[in-house]
C-alpha cells in the first residue's frame, strides 16, 4: 500500500472515532489496519491493534504488535513493557516475560506493577529469594492498601504474605544457625543482640530512626565520634604522608578507578540517579566485601599497614571495606543512610581543597588535614566538593567500639548465616 501522509491519517483517525461511537469496532480494526499499511511503525495503531488482539485472545499477535510498538518508539513508555510481560506471561514466554519487565523497569525502577510482575514471575521460577527481595521491593513503593487500584489489591496482598512468610522462614533458619553459638556462649550479656535480630525479621518493632538492614539496639546514635575511644587513630594518622604518597602513585597511572556508585539500570537508585556509574564520585578499592584487592593492596602497603592497626568488623561477604574515595570538582553526595549500625565509618583526608563540608544529622564539619574521624554512618548525612580540585579520603569502616567481643562475634556469626541462607549478598558499601 501506498505511504500515508499525516492528512491521510488523520482523516482515518476521525473515521476510527466513529466508528468507535457507533459500536462498530470491527471496521475501527480495519481502519486501524489501514493505518498500519501505509505507517508500519504508526505508534496509535500498533497500541490499537496490540490491545484488540489482546482481548480478542490472539496472544501471539499481540505480543508481535507490542514488540513493533517498543521497537517503533512506545517503548519510552513502561506501559507496553508492563503489557508485553503480561503477554509472554500468557504465552509461557519466561525469557520475553523477564525481558518486557526488565524493560519496564529501566524506565522507572521503583513502578511498583513491574516489581509485582518480577515477584510473580520469579515466585512462578521457584527463585524464593529474589522473588522475596521482588515483592518487598514493591512493598516498599506501594500506597496504603486502600489508595491502591482493587483490581491490584490481590497482587499487593500476595507481596506482602510472599515477603512475611519468607521472613518467618529466615528468622526460624537463622534461630538453629545461631543456636549453637549462643550455647558456646552462655553467660554472655547478648539481649541486645538477640533483640536486634529479632527487628531485622519483624518479630519486634523499632521504635526510632535506624539503619535499613540491621539495628543493632542499645548503641546510641552518635554523630561523630569521642577520639579517645578509638586508641589506634593516632597511629592511622601517622601514616598520613605515606598513605598520600602512595595513592598518588596509583593515580599517577589512571588504573583501578570504579564508579562510588554502580547500580543497574533496572534497580532503585533515587536520589543517587545523577552519580550512579558516574566517575565524579569514584573509588580505587584495598579492600572490597571483606576481601584484599591483592593488585591494589601491593601497591599501598603503608596503607595496608596502617588499616591493620584499626579494628575493622568481620562479616562475610560484606566487610571489612577500604578504599581512596574521589569526589570531583562541583559534586555532591546527596543525603543519603546507610546499613548497619554494628560498624563506623572512618575518614582520613588525603587531598582537600577549600570548600569541602560534610553533614552528619545536624553536625556539619570540614576536614583537618593530618586529622582523622570517625561516625555513624546510619545517621542522614551528605559530602560536597564546591572547589575547583579533586578531593580524596580514605576511607574505611571499624567495629562500633560499644559492642563485647561475644557481640561481636555473633554480629560474625549472624553474617555468615545470611550467606549461607543465599538471600542476600553484599549490601554493607560505605
Amino acid at each position: 500500500m501506498q505511504k500515508l501522509n499525516a492528512n491521510d491519517i488523520a482523516a482515518l483517525e476521525q473515521e476510527i472515532a466513529r466508528a468507535i461511537q457507533a459500536g462498530r469496532h470491527d471496521e475501527a480494526g480495519i481502519l486501524w489496519l489501514r493505518i498500519l499499511d501505509g505507517d508500519p511503525d504508526n505508534v496509535k495503531a500498533l497500541t490499537a491493534l496490540s490491545q484488540r488482539s489482546f482481548r480478542g485472545g490472539d496472544l501471539l499477535a499481540a505480543r508481535a504488535l507490542l514488540k513493533r510498538l517498543i521497537a517503533a518508539g512506545g517503548g519510552n513508555d513502561q506501559q507496553p513493557w508492563i503489557n508485553l510481560a503480561v503477554v509472554c506471561q500468557g504465552l509461557r514466554d519466561e525469557e520475553g516475560e523477564a525481558a518486557a519487565i526488565r524493560g519496564a523497569l529501566t524506565i522507572d525502577p521503583n513502578d511498583m506493577l513491574a516489581l509485582l510482575l518480577r515477584g510473580n514471575l520469579l515466585e512462578r521460577q521457584g527463585k524464593t529469594h529474589e522473588a522475596a527481595r521482588a515483592y518487598g521491593a514493591a512493598a516498599s513503593v506501594a500506597p496504603p492498601m486502600e489508595q491502591v487500584n482493587p483490581d491490584l489489591r490481590p497482587a499487593l496482598a500476595q507481596a506482602y504474605n510472599y515477603r512475611d512468610k519468607y521472613n518467618q522462614e529466615f528468622g526460624t533458619f537463622m534461630d538453629r544457625h545461631l543456636a549453637p553459638f549462643f550455647k558456646d556462649m552462655q553467660g554472655e550479656q547478648l539481649g541486645r543482640f538477640r533483640e536486634s535480630v529479632d527487628i531485622m525479621f519483624g518479630r519486634k518493632r523499632r521504635y526510632e530512626s535506624q539503619p535499613a538492614l540491621f539495628h543493632f539496639t542499645g548503641l546510641a546514635p552518635v554523630t561523630f565520634f569521642d577520639r579517645g575511644l578509638f586508641p589506634w587513630i593516632e597511629t592511622v594518622e601517622a601514616a598520613s604522608d605515606a598513605i598520600r604518597d602512595e595513592f598518588l602513585s596509583v593515580l599517577k597511572d589512571d588504573q583501578g578507578f570504579t564508579p562510588y556508585l554502580t547500580y543497574p539500570a533496572d534497580l532503585p537508585h533515587n536520589q543517587f540517579a545523577q552519580l550512579n556509574n558516574s566517575p565524579d564520585w569514584s573509588a580505587y578499592h584495598l579492600i572490597d566485601k571483606g576481601q584484599n584487592v591483592a593488585a591494589h593492596a601491593a601497591r599501598c602497603p603503608a596503607t595496608m599497614a596502617a588499616l591493620a592497626h584499626a579494628p575493622q568488623p568481620q562479616q562475610t561477604k560484606r566487610t571489612p571495606t577500604a578504599m581512596f574515595s574521589l569526589l570531583k570538582p562541583k559534586t555532591r553526595i546527596p543525603a543519603h543512610t546507610g546499613v548497619s549500625n554494628v560498624r563506623l565509618v572512618t575518614h582520613l583526608p588525603l587531598i582537600l581543597p577549600a570548600g569541602c563540608g560534610f553533614r552528619v544529622g545536624n553536625d556539619v564539619r570540614e576536614w583537618e588535614m593530618g586529622k582523622a574521624w570517625v561516625f555513624d554512618d546510619t545517621i542522614e548525612h551528605e559530602a560536597w566538593n564546591d572547589s575547583e580540585q579533586l578531593r580524596v579520603l580514605l576511607i574505611f569502616d571499624v567495629w562500633h567500639p560499644q559492642l563485647s567481643e561475644a557481640e561481636r562475634a555473633m554480629i560474625s556469626a549472624m553474617s555468615a548465616g545470611i550467606s549461607e541462607f543465599g538471600g542476600m549478598t553484599g549490601g554493607f558499601e560505605l
